[in-house]
C-alpha cells in the first residue's frame, strides 16, 4: 500500500479534534452503534496535551453520511487498522459498546501485524466470547426508537426530532446487525492489558458479561463499575476521565 492511499484512508476514517504536538501516546475512540466521532470531541479537549485522542468516524454518518454502510465488524476493523498505519508512538484503543468490539479486532489486528497496542479499554460490551442473540436490526422503526429510548444518553434525543431520525435509523439498523453477525473465532488472548467499564444498571449487558473480557488478555485486567445505564459516561465524565488517564499513564513514552 502506498503512502498516499494509507494517508487517504487515514483522513476518511480519523478526526483530529485537537491535534497534540506534545502527545505522549494516541487514544483511538470507536463509538457505538449509531454514533459518530464528534461523540469523542469533549473527551479529545479535556484528557490534556500528553494524549491526542483520534476519534473513529464509521461511513454512513455526519461527514460519510453518503457513504455506504459497513455491516461487518471484521471489515470495519480491517480498515480501522489500515487508517492507524502512519500512526508512530505508543497507541491505546477505547471503544464503547460496539466500539468495544471493534476496538478488539483492531488490537489483534494491529497485535498480529507486530504492533500491539499499549492498552485496550473496553465500555458496556459483553466479552467477544459471550454470544447473545440480539435482533435489534429487525425490529419495527417504532420498536429500535424505544430501544434507542431504553439505552438513553444523548442519542434518545433522536426521538424528537423526525428528520434525524429519518437519517439515523438506518445507520442504526446497519450498526446493530453487524453487531449481531459477529462472532469471535479467535482462541489466543492479547499480550496488551485490557481495562472494562460498565454502569451497574446497564440495560443490555451485564457486570458478569463484561467481566469475561480477563479471558481476551494474558495481561492485566481490571474491572470498573460507575452507578448508571449504557450511557453512564455522561454521568462519570471527570471520573472516567481520571481513569482513563491513569490506564494510559504507564504506557507514554518521551519519544513520539
Amino acid at each position: 500500500m502506498t503512502r498516499t492511499t494509507t494517508v487517504t484512508c487515514t483522513q476518511q476514517w480519523i478526526r483530529r479534534y485537537h491535534p497534540k504536538p506534545e502527545r505522549r501516546i494516541t487514544l483511538v475512540a470507536l463509538p457505538h452503534a449509531g454514533g459518530s466521532a464528534s461523540y469523542f470531541h469533549p473527551l479529545s479537549a479535556a484528557l490534556g496535551d500528553d494524549v491526542e485522542v483520534l476519534a473513529v468516524q464509521y461511513p454512513g454518518r455526519q461527514d460519510r453520511r453518503h457513504e455506504p454502510l459497513v455491516e461487518d465488524v471484521g471489515q470495519l476493523a480491517d480498515r480501522i487498522t489500515r487508517a492507524l498505519l502512519p500512526w508512530a508512538g505508543p497507541v491505546a484503543l477505547f471503544g464503547h459498546s460496539m466500539g468495544a468490539t471493534v476496538a478488539y479486532e483492531v488490537a489483534r489486528r494491529l497485535e498480529e501485524g507486530g504492533s500491539p497496542v499499549a492498552s485496550l479499554i473496553v465500555s458496556a460490551r459483553r466479552a467477544p466470547s459471550v454470544v447473545r442473540a440480539d435482533a435489534f436490526h429487525e425490529l419495527s422503526d417504532a420498536d429500535l426508537l424505544a430501544e434507542v429510548g431504553a439505552l438513553g444518553g444523548s442519542d434518545a434525543a433522536l426521538a424528537l426530532d423526525e428528520e434525524l431520525m429519518r437519517l439515523t435509523l438506518p445507520v442504526l439498523r446497519s450498526d446493530f446487525r453487524a453487531v449481531a453477525n459477529y462472532r469471535c473465532t479467535h482462541t489466543r488472548a492479547l499480550r496488551s492489558p485490557i481495562t472494562a467499564l460498565v454502569g451497574k444498571t446497564d440495560p443490555r449487558v451485564t457486570v458478569e458479561e463484561v467481566a469475561q473480557w480477563r479471558r481476551h488478555t494474558e495481561g492485566d485486567f481490571s474491572l470498573h463499575l460507575f452507578d448508571g445505564g449504557h450511557f453512564y459516561l455522561a454521568e462519570h465524565s471527570a471520573a472516567v476521565m481520571s481513569l482513563l488517564r491513569a490506564q494510559l499513564a504507564p504506557h507514554m513514552s518521551d519519544d513520539i
